[in-house]
């Protein structure tokens, strides 16, 4: 899965950037990479469409101070054109194209068709997330017909130069008003903004170009990821109809219960139940952790609701900002059927000063208690 660039890299600013310094530099990113002054160059293309991403996300309040805290792997993440970003074209039509940059005229040209994002579902253990893992899905999605190359026509050359708009995608109309001419552009009827219509339709795919076949894909996912995380992988959902760009494949997390653990943020809680004889003789019990199992001392006298705190034996942070704990929550297991004898050693121990709660043990108890409510 491609590791996407930092938006600030991507606009060469700094973190501390002002609204117009990140105007400014989109501005000189976006005619750079411009597909109009890069005619058939995809890597330009996409790079237009990452500067514009990173734009629209730096530039909303909310979304950069979400990017700032979590980066690309935010909770719900950021979507992608389609997918919860505008059209970049739209982006960068609101300052004005070409014309708002230097005079070279706004027309955009021929329509670059995108492919629907797909969007799956992966169940992951703790384990799984707690060292990050490949996983190989299928997903039946649309591809790009192997016979026309994705074109729609057949052999993949019976089409021709839209007659209507002459290849640029657009038809332009003036009209006369009161304020004078004004001239209007909108999408080619013809060729629905293609630039080119088909002359003999592709008959494996009916001339739309695309096919639907069951694909493979292998999806590295990063340790400390939490459930609903969205990732993404650029190109991997649908392809788009007569050629362009793919739709990206959204992967959103799902995380399967462990039998014993509990997750609480990067930590995991696992509840110990101790008989009365080990909390009040001490020894040493066993408790599982993520990757296997590991023993642990109980001082005597151990109370219920007492933590302890094993480092580092949780969750990394997705943002690689450390290692939650494992918190072992102390509980006691109180007799529920007694011997006679049992009972009768249990009432001659009941008035023993050992087995009354010291004013300490009962502040510490309470406090505890108290915290839970806090």
């Amino acid at each position: 899965m491609a590791t996407k660039r930092d938006y600030y890299e991507v606009l060469e600013i700094s973190k501390t950037s002002t609204v117009e310094e990140i105007k400014k530099a989109y501005r000189k990113k976006a005619v750079q990479y411009h597909p109009d002054k890069n005619p058939g160059d995809k890597s330009a293309e996409e790079k237009f469409k990452e500067v514009a991403e990173a734009y629209e996300v730096l530039s909303d309040e909310q979304k950069r101070a979400k990017y700032d805290q979590f980066g690309h792997e935010a909770p719900g993440g950021f979507g992608g054109f389609g997918g919860g970003f505008s059209d970049p074209f739209d982006i960068f039509s609101s300052f004005g194209g070409f014309g708002g940059f230097g005079g070279f005229g706004s027309q955009r040209g021929p329509r670059t068709n995108r492919g629907s994002d797909l969007r799956v579902k992966v169940k992951l253990s703790l384990k799984d997330i707690a060292s990050g893992v490949e996983k190989k899905i299928k997903v039946n999605k649309f591809v790009a017909c192997s016979h026309c190359r994705g074109t729609g026509a057949d052999g993949g050359t019976a089409y021709e130069t839209c007659s209507t708009c002459k290849g640029s995608g657009v038809v332009t109309r003036v009209m006369n008003t009161i304020l004078g001419q004004m001239q209007t552009q909108s999408t080619c009827p013809t060729c629905n903004g293609e630039g080119k219509t088909i002359t003999k339709k592709c008959s494996y795919c009916s001339g739309e170009g695309i096919v639907r076949e069951e694909e493979v894909i292998t999806i590295n996912i990063p340790a400390g990821v939490a459930e609903g995380m969205q990732l993404s992988m650029s190109g991997k959902g649908n392809a788009a109809r007569h050629g362009g760009v793919n739709g990206d494949l959204l992967i959103v997390v799902e995380e399967e219960q462990h039998p014993e653990l509990f997750r609480d943020d990067n930590d995991v809680v696992y509840n110990l139940l101790l008989s009365v004889s080990t909390a009040a003789l001490g020894g040493s019990v066993v408790v599982p952790t993520i990757d296997g199992k590991v023993k642990v001392t109980i001082e005597p006298g151990t109370q219920p609701g007492k933590v302890l705190r094993l480092k580092n034996k949780g969750l990394p942070s997705v943002n690689r900002y450390g290692t939650g704990d494992l918190l072992v929550n102390i509980s006691v297991y109180i007799p529920e059927n007694l011997s006679d004898s049992e009972k009768a050693t249990l009432t001659g121990l009941e008035n023993s000063p050992n087995f009354q709660p010291s004013k300490s043990v009962k502040e510490k108890i309470f406090s505890h208690f108290r915290k839970m409510f806090d």
